[in-house]
């Protein structure tokens, strides 16, 4: 007898709703795995940053513990010289001042643009101002 071989059916072609919500499907997969790599990405950010604080703080005291001794040294050796302790003392008072007030001064040219200038005038609109 002759073996009835079935018919091989080709599946259906999806249609066009299947293939919308496939792709919005997709689509929504695709942005859901951007937000979680920007997640990811902000948290490792987030702890590289706590990192570098932390290292510029250690980093700072160790600066101002050296500056103390320096100034220590300065005052010691003013003093040995025929200073009186009273005169060293004000010239490492007037150095310490003069020291933060340059930097108080770098601060503040530091400070006179604000953060996202460029952006912000970008949005308005605005023509780019002129190199300084």
């Amino acid at each position: 007898m002759a073996a009835v071989q079935p018919t091989a059916r080709r599946p259906a072609a999806p249609g066009l709703g299947e293939v919308l919500a496939r792709l919005l499907g997709e689509g929504r997969q695709l942005v859901a795995d951007y937000a979680e790599l920007t997640v990811l990405d902000a948290r490792r950010a987030a702890i590289r940053l706590a990192w570098i604080l932390g290292c510029v703080l250690v980093a700072a005291v160790l600066i101002v513990t050296s500056w103390m001794g320096l100034v220590a040294a300065a005052i010691v050796f003013a003093w040995g010289h025929g200073a009186s302790w009273p005169i060293a003392l004000a010239i490492a008072a007037v150095v310490n001042l003069i020291a933060a007030g340059a930097l108080a001064w770098f601060t503040l040219t530091l400070a006179k643009e604000l953060p996202f200038t460029a952006l912000l005038r970008q949005l308005r609109g605005r023509e780019p101002e002129p190199p300084q």
